[in-house]
């Protein structure tokens, strides 16, 4: 069970695991221990996340989700398999808190009077300082 806070509790029954051999530290060990853990979650069709949640998760992890709507996970930073298997929950849950978070709806702000008048000021300056390179008319 990966709880996330007090309301978001994920069961170990909706997750998929797969371990292979990982490239890395290891020596001749690493030829022998599968220690790289992959993590598949079906997100659509699991119960323990608001469809809200759901939705930003799926919009934040793009690149980590199939075409099936599994969000995959693979960690192979240590040599230990239940090392790399916590690393995945870690990452797991650090992705729901930032999904957990709703953003902030941007309101539109109209610019003041002053930045106004200080960007037409700024116009007119620009413009005279180009106006003092051109060659005066031939009359």
């Amino acid at each position: 069970m990966l709880e996330i806070n007090e309301t978001i509790r994920i069961p170990e029954s909706e997750w998929e695991w797969s371990f292979v051999r990982a490239s890395g530290p290891g020596g001749q060990n690493v030829n022998k221990v599968a220690s790289k853990a992959v993590l598949r979650w079906h997100l659509g069709v699991s119960p323990s996340l608001p469809d809200a949640v759901k939705q930003r998760l799926s919009a934040l992890q793009k690149k980590r989700l199939t075409q099936e709507g599994d969000l995959v996970l693979s960690s192979q930073r240590f040599r230990d398999q239940e090392k790399n298997r916590q690393d995945c929950l870690d990452k797991l849950r650090d992705m729901i808190l930032q999904a957990l978070a709703v953003p902030k709806p941007r309101r539109p702000s109209r610019p003041t009077r002053g930045s106004r008048l200080r960007r037409l000021a700024a116009k007119r300056h620009r413009s005279a300082t180009k106006e003092s390179r051109r060659q005066p008319e031939a009359d």
